[in-house]
């Protein structure tokens, strides 16, 4: 079990964020996810040295912004990725990518940060 202060040090989160359905009129969105499957929903997928909350809102005052958060973003969604959280920098770095990879396999609209 890692100690208080290894803990302290692993501050780096994934995230997953979920986007509205108007993202999909973008045309670099949809040719990023061919295959995503009808119902599904869309997602950003980020890492982050902040809490996922503080940067959600930073996204949608359109401070360091991904373009589809700030413009469709609607919530978080932890239930995909707070089983991860805190971890070391380049921990949060690869599960960035394999989390995209897994959601985009399931079928999910996704575009990474």
């Amino acid at each position: 079990m890692p100690t208080r202060k290894t803990r302290s040090r692993h501050h780096h989160h994934v995230y997953v964020i979920e986007l509205d359905d108007r993202v999909w009129n973008a045309a670099r969105f949809r040719r990023a996810n061919p295959d995503y499957k009808l119902g599904m929903p869309f997602v950003y997928v980020g890492m982050t040295g902040l809490d996922p909350d503080v940067r959600f809102d930073k996204h949608k005052a359109g401070i360091q912004a991904n373009a589809y958060v700030r413009d469709h973003g609607v919530r978080l969604l932890p239930a995909l990725y707070a089983m991860y959280n805190p971890m070391p920098y380049e921990a949060a770095r690869e599960m960035e990518v394999e989390l995209g990879i897994a959601l985009r396999e399931a079928g999910y609209g996704v575009w990474q940060g």
